[in-house]
């Protein structure tokens, strides 16, 4: 079973995450942030990871802590799943199109963490989520998943398309990579034997 179950509490969030790499794209999400929320609801139908997130968070101080706590747990969860990533695609790449907007999302599942972000927003808030939140979403989760990821709007107007075709691509991404490849016969893809470090 390719699962990962996280608690992590704070004095500042009580976070639970649960996850399922070989799910069929079932939610239950309650963050307590109306918009993040629905991207991680895209995030779990579209990469097929069943997701149960679950977040209390010192929200009256602001969307911060909520915000990167839950991403670092759900990383922390994907991890847990992947396990030492044995047959696993490692690498995925999504075009996402939502209207006039067009994403592209890459992802190596190398245990070495780093974000290259290029989007940007012209709007301060989508919902009541702050959107400069999303970039440091991305950039909690590749941290904690181990994850190389780059994201970058190719074109697009729209505040709310750019963020959810951004989401959509990062599922499909990681779809395609966290597959488990019967070629690979369990193998680890790395001619190190190794991912990470």
């Amino acid at each position: 079973m390719r699962t990962g179950r996280i608690e992590r509490k704070t004095k500042e969030t009580d976070i639970l995450v649960e996850v399922d790499l070989d799910g069929t794209g079932q939610y239950e999400i309650s963050t307590g942030i109306g918009f993040l929320d629905h991207m991680v609801e895209q995030f779990s139908r579209h990469s097929l990871i069943d997701v149960t997130l679950k977040v209390n968070g010192d929200l009256h101080v602001d969307q911060h802590h909520t915000t990167e706590d839950s991403a670092i747990a759900l990383g922390q969860a994907l991890s847990e799943a992947l396990g030492n990533k044995a047959g696993i695609g490692r690498y995925g790449e999504a075009h996402s199109p939502m209207d006039e907007t067009m994403a592209r999302v890459v992802v190596d599942i190398s245990g070495r963490p780093y974000l290259v972000w290029k989007a940007r927003f012209t709007q301060e808030k989508l919902g009541e989520w702050d959107t400069e939140l999303i970039e440091h979403w991305f950039h909690s989760v590749a941290q904690s998943a181990g994850l190389t990821l780059h994201c970058q709007v190719l074109y697009g107007s729209n505040n709310h398309h750019i963020c959810e075709a951004l989401y959509k691509g990062f599922a499909r991404a990681m779809r395609q990579a966290v597959e488990s490849d019967p070629r690979k016969g369990g193998a680890i893809p790395s001619t190190k034997g190794q991912l990470g470090g």
